[in-house]
């Protein structure tokens, strides 16, 4: 794929990439090659989320498991969900968490705490990378390697060929992520930001097991308090697509010279994701007020998948 914006088309969001890139890189005012950081969310940002998260779909075939050997699952939610294959539940328990109501999430978490308790990081690895190599996003067919967004990649290659250094910053599960980041998105597991269950040391074993807590939600204001912790520095660029994004895109946009793009999925014309403003009300509203550039994935992107789609 070439390193070249060639699935941004000209407009806004294209002449504000360019024009910042320009800006910290060349010339008398130029940032610090170590100063180039960028960020990214991942969800909805650089691949699809809907009909739900990746993860969900991997969890909810964990969850589903369960419920058919332990009978008495098969009434409580999430498992009742998972065991019908009611993906509206689920979708709607992460709408919920973004309009400020986590009654349906903290039911998720306890399942998901339940699911991993005393496995190794290396066992649940494992299992992830099967996961990513069999299964197929459920709406579109597509492996979920095609599922990425194309223009993003190009974005990510773009900024490292100016000298960034790109994170993603998530709330979805970091260890979840790294099996496959480097593979659709050329970024290493060790600038992988995101959620994260407990961990705890079995010195029996030498192992590195998953405890029975949830550590941290890597959302909302936790995310900048993730990204200092993690890397040290104030990013000089960020990129999100939800309302949960709002205080990493205002913690870039207190640099001095920064840019903070907002994904928009607007695109009615059946090239990738069904439109949907939901989880972004409050992001899309204040845009303008908070200088933020909303990316059109309708006017802006020329494509929104890669074209080979794997089998």
């Amino acid at each position: 794929m070439s390193t070249a914006l060639d699935s941004w088309r000209p407009g806004a969001a294209r002449s504000a990439i360019e024009s910042f890139v320009a800006a910290v890189t060349t010339g008398p005012n130029a940032v610090p090659v170590d100063e180039r950081i960028a960020v990214f969310d991942n969800d909805g940002t650089l691949w699809t989320e809907k009909p739900m998260p990746t993860q969900l779909h991997f969890i909810v075939e964990q969850w589903a498991r369960m419920a058919r050997d332990d009978a008495s699952l098969a009434g409580q939610q999430p498992y009742k969900a998972a065991l019908t294959g009611d993906l509206s539940w689920l979708g709607h328990a992460v709408e919920k968490h973004y309009a400020g109501d986590d009654s349906d999430l903290h039911l998720m978490i306890g399942a998901i705490v339940a699911s991993t308790a005393n496995e190794s990081v290396e066992d649940y690895q494992e299992a992830v990378e099967r996961f990513y190599a069999e299964a197929h996003h459920p709406t579109l067919g597509r492996p979920y390697s095609d599922a990425v967004y194309r223009p993003m990649v190009e974005l990510l290659r773009y900024l490292e060929e100016h000298g960034f250094s790109c994170y993603i910053v998530s709330g979805g599960d970091r260890d979840f992520m790294r099996p496959m980041t480097v593979g659709n998105y050329g970024i290493p597991s060790e600038r992988v930001i995101g959620s994260a269950l407990g961990l705890a040391y079995d010195a029996d074993t030498n192992e590195i097991r998953y405890g029975t807590s949830f550590d941290f939600m890597d959302d909302g204001p936790i995310k900048p308090v993730r990204i200092w912790s993690r890397i040290g520095r104030r990013p000089l660029l960020a990129v999100g697509n939800s309302n949960g994004d709002l205080p990493m895109l205002g913690y870039v946009m207190k640099h001095p010279v920064s840019l903070s793009l907002l994904v928009h999925h607007d695109d009615d014309s059946g090239r990738g994701d069904a439109p949907y403003d939901s989880g972004a009300e409050t992001a899309l509203a204040e845009a303008d007020e908070r200088g933020l550039v909303v990316v059109s994935v309708k006017d802006d992107w020329a494509n929104v998948f890669p074209e080979a789609v794997g089998s």
